[in-house]
């Protein structure tokens, strides 16, 4: 079990020109109960259930052809999750947290409901 803080993030176009771009480097998980947490999720729309933000620290970027990627057409967002977690509210998803989201699939703690939460 590898304790590295390693990323690796996928781009790849799914129309026109084929091409794939891959991110990598060390990621920060950062948590609501981080002190970088309400900067960070200012950054973004609001989103019900937030449970965490990558922060990515780049040491490589490289490219490769997407040839082999097939092309698929975006018909629009899910709006499953989001329902979800508004209907479930902020303590049912920190129950749900509690209950399933402790420790990552490598066996690291998530620290998802550490201090504040």
């Amino acid at each position: 079990m590898s304790t590295e803080p390693k990323m690796t993030v996928m781009f790849a176009a799914f129309e026109g020109n084929p091409m794939i771009l891959r991110l990598y480097g060390n990621a920060k998980a950062i948590h609501r109960n981080d002190a970088e947490w309400q900067t960070c999720i200012e950054l973004f729309p609001p989103l019900p259930g937030a449970r965490q933000i990558f922060k990515l620290s780049l040491e490589m970027v490289q490219s490769s052809c997407g040839m082999s990627v097939p092309f698929f057409d975006y018909v629009g967002e899910r709006e499953q999750l989001k329902d979800w977690a508004i209907k479930k509210g902020d303590d049912g998803i920190k129950e749900y947290w509690r209950q399933k989201n402790q420790v990552s699939l490598d066996g690291i703690h998530t620290r998802i409901l550490d201090k504040n939460i």
